[in-house]
């Protein structure tokens, strides 16, 4: 994945993975004058969602929020085109949604047979599309807070040697795609507590348990999780897909 807050648009479909993914720079977008942010909306986005991102109050909010429906309708547009061989629907008919209610509140969907996922951090909006549950979850390099440091602390024992070597913000961007992945957020009981991480391979690969709380939450339909973090310039980046 490229991280480059001058390139407006980043399209790729990591290798050994059935996603495609799509990031948008916040930066590129901010300089944009107010006709040309209308202008894009205008061209990418159905009437409902151009009024409801104008109607929000605060500035950096609607910027976040465009960037995030722009990326999200890239991947899925482009997955159509180059996973389903299937001529990709134009932005302007391919509403984003959001789950209303529920322990899923929140989580983007669309009218395609398809699971999407996203993600804001910094400069970049992150979006990843495929056929089965799929989480991400970008954090910028920062220094977390005393508590989220305990949050995020890994007890010694055999085989954590590597896994205490991982960043902070890597340790977080994992446990949160792992909860994304699920449509989860942070609202299982402590969020972060939820998700043990049990160990990070040299390719980026984790492997992790849940709590008791959060087991009794999760799905069995017999699928493979893989689950992959990595650091990426000065972002922490995880994903979490099921084949």
């Amino acid at each position: 994945m490229v991280l480059d807050a001058a390139r407006p648009l980043w399209l790729g479909r990591p290798p050994g993975t059935p996603l495609t993914l799509a990031v948008v720079s916040l930066t590129w977008l901010r300089a944009l004058s107010a006709p040309d942010r209308r202008a894009l909306a205008g061209r990418h986005l159905t009437q409902e969602e151009a009024a409801f991102g104008a109607a929000l109050p605060v500035p950096k909010r609607r910027t976040e929020w465009l960037a995030g429906r722009l990326a999200l309708k890239s991947a899925v547009r482009a997955h159509q085109r180059y996973r389903l061989r299937c001529a990709a629907t134009p932005g302007g008919r391919l509403p984003v949604r959001t789950l209303a209610d529920g322990l899923r509140a929140g989580k983007p969907y669309v009218a395609a047979p398809v699971e999407v996922a996203l993600t804001h951090a910094g400069d970049f909006a992150v979006a990843a599309c495929g056929p089965r549950p799929v989480g991400v979850d970008l954090e910028r390099h920062r220094t977390v807070t005393p508590y989220l440091a305990r949050l995020l602390t890994v007890p010694d024992g055999p085989g954590t040697e590597r896994l205490r070597r991982m960043p902070l913000t890597l340790r977080w961007a994992a446990k949160e795609a792992v909860l994304k992945h699920y449509g989860f957020g942070l609202r299982i009981g402590g969020g972060a507590r939820e998700v043990e991480l049990t160990g990070w391979a040299h390719d980026g690969r984790f492997t992790w348990r849940p709590s008791a709380a959060l087991a009794d939450h999760l799905p069995y339909d017999g699928g493979r999780t893989v689950c992959l973090a990595q650091d990426i310039d000065n972002y922490s980046f995880a994903m979490v897909w099921q084949t």
